[in-house]
């Protein structure tokens, strides 16, 4: 039978809008009240980008969650740093959150207009990004940023980005559909 799973993002992308702040007593209450609904992964903040988050991860499992795995999010290694010296990735290995959701570059114009590296160098970046957490002992999302963009202009290296991924150790991949299209 096929299972549904629930992942939220309201606590990192929720506070996105204009006008929109989370104390951190929000983010926990809010955290509490999604595990008590049954929802399987809710994505707690991005550790590198703010102070209120790292304390987030520091504080969550005080709440002892019945169901939900509290996810960290953050970006794939920057080009030319190993993973393990990276900052984003210390971040999330350093949230000790149980899962870790990584965002990569999957449709090749961002890769080299945006990241501004090789199709190859990011394929890396992926591959790094999600064994160095594997190894870490965390859960990894793939997150596939414009997929479906990526799928439209070039799909054999979308799918080579889900490879690089899947085979470095992500347990779950998210094909997202970032443009809407």
């Amino acid at each position: 039978m096929r299972q549904i799973q629930i992942y939220d993002t309201t606590l990192r992308d929720g506070t996105q809008g204009e006008g929109v702040s989370l104390s951190l007593q929000d983010k926990l209450l809010i955290t509490k009240r999604l595990d008590e609904i049954g929802v399987d992964f809710i994505e707690g903040g991005y550790p590198l980008s703010n102070e209120k988050d790292v304390e987030y991860f520091r504080r969550v499992g005080e709440l002892n969650l019945k169901h939900a795995k509290v996810c960290a999010f953050g970006m794939t290694r920057r080009r030319g740093i190993a993973a393990a010296d990276d900052p984003g990735m210390q971040a999330l290995r350093d949230s000790e959150a149980p899962v870790c959701t990584v965002v990569g570059k999957t449709w090749d114009f961002h890769v080299t207009e945006v990241l501004r590296v090789t199709l190859e160098e990011n394929l890396a970046m992926i591959g790094d990004s999600v064994g160095f957490l594997a190894g870490c002992g965390r859960q990894v999302i793939y997150d596939a940023e414009h997929f479906f963009d990526g799928w439209k202009a070039n799909p054999d290296y979308a799918r080579q980005t889900i490879q690089a991924a899947a085979g470095a150790g992500a347990s779950l991949i998210v094909l997202c559909d970032t443009n809407g299209g």
